[in-house]
């Protein structure tokens, strides 16, 4: 029954559902995949792609516990030039089916084979190829608004003006203003001052216009030190921004390095296991199968000899059988003729027994026998005289 309410609803949840690039000349970009299970059952996926060459998924293989989300990342590797169509063909394939929560990751691939007659979500989502943007700063010029090329054109400018490096134009833009608004309300606060000094005289002195004209240009000479003063103050805080902001991206450069460096170990340790697993594997499947292999020849042989040794046997079996009916079929016959002999001899037996009665028996010898003799002695008895 649970496998029939699952079969009915969506197993897994994908979040994007575009796998969106940008493309820059000899530098890698990577899209994040969220995976999220809405069953109470333990979910395996397995990630394909079109393109296995051209992009690196990690990992490929998992377990999502029940209502959990699980994460991979796809990384485009660097293309030696950014091409200027955009249109890619490349699709990636997200499969998944419910597995016992006792699944290792190894028992996870072989569930999604061709044969297996388990239930298989699939999701397929395509790759989208953008290029780099540039967003540009809006710099005033004689009162109009202007877009900034980039930003390394104003570092150069800003050094060739300031002797050192500044910040970038956004920070300049609003330095700009800040000194403005300052030179402003001081401009408007000494102009206030100088007012409430007229209108509010002591009493020990008096107003002339040569004690006004002083006041007016030592308070405009107050204001223009101030302003240098501020001008000064936001140059070193630029240039401390700067260099801060140059630690921080060096920093940050040599953070993400040792990052993209761990992490490429880490890959590569990884695959390395993988490797060596996956050849020990294959060499003890290889060692199994011959081993198999041998027995199994082993076997044939042997019941190979011992049906020829049947069979010899059998064959001697039956020449004796044969020999055993010729010998039987002789001693019938001869059981036939004996029989046969004795009805004869018992009718002949039964003939004599019948003629008994009428038989003469003659005592003596017959006189014809006697003459016989008697004429074969003269003759020998002349022969001998003769003599």
């Amino acid at each position: 029954m649970q496998i029939t309410k699952i079969m009915s609803t969506q197993l897994v949840e994908i979040q994007p559902r575009e796998l969106k690039f940008t493309v820059e000349a000899m530098k890698q970009s990577s899209c994040t995949v969220h995976l999220t299970n809405v069953t109470d059952q333990h979910i395996g996926f397995k990630v394909k792609t079109t393109s296995p060459k051209k992009y690196c998924v990690r990992p490929n293989v998992g377990m999502i516990k029940p209502e959990s989300i699980c994460s991979f990342t796809v990384t485009m590797q660097a293309q030696k030039s950014a091409s200027v169509d955009m249109q890619c063909k490349d699709k990636f394939l997200i499969q998944c089916t419910v597995v016992p929560s006792d699944t290792t990751e190894e028992e996870i691939p072989p569930k999604f084979a061709k044969d297996s007659k388990n239930y298989m979500e699939e999701t397929k989502l395509r790759v989208v190829l953008t290029s780099p943007t540039h967003s540009p700063v809006l710099l005033p010029v004689n009162g109009v608004l202007k877009p900034e090329p980039s930003y390394e054109t104003s570092m150069q400018k800003d050094k060739l003006q300031m002797g050192v490096e500044s910040s970038p134009p956004e920070l300049l833009v609003k330095n700009v203003e800040d000194v403005k608004m300052a030179a402003n309300r001081e401009g408007s606060g000494s102009q206030k001052a100088v007012e409430n000094f007229k209108l509010l005289p002591t009493e020990d002195e008096e107003f002339s216009p040569s004690k006004e004209e002083s006041i007016q240009a030592e308070d405009g000479e107050v204001a223009k030190s101030r302003q240098v003063e501020d001008v000064e103050v936001t140059k070193s805080t630029q240039v401390e921004d700067v260099e801060v902001t140059k630690s921080t991206q060096v920093e940050d450069v040599e953070v993400t390095k040792s990052t993209q460096v761990e992490e490429d170990v880490e890959v590569t340790k990884s695959r390395q296991v993988q490797d060596v697993k996956v050849t020990k594997s294959t060499q003890d499947e290889d060692v199994e199968v011959t081993k198999s292999r041998h027995v199994e020849d082993v076997e044939v042989k042997k019941l190979s000899e011992d049906i020829q040794e049947l069979k010899s046997t059998i064959s001697a079996l039956d020449s004796k059988l044969i020999e055993a009916e010729h010998t039987i079929m002789k001693l019938k016959e001869e059981k036939s003729s004996t029989i046969h002999g004795k009805e004869t001899l018992k009718q002949e037996l039964a003939m004599l027994r019948r003629s008994k009665g009428t038989i003469k028996v003659q005592v003596g010898f017959p006189p014809l026998f006697v003459c016989m003799v008697a004429l074969i002695c003269l003759a020998v008895g002349f022969l001998l005289c003769a003599k």
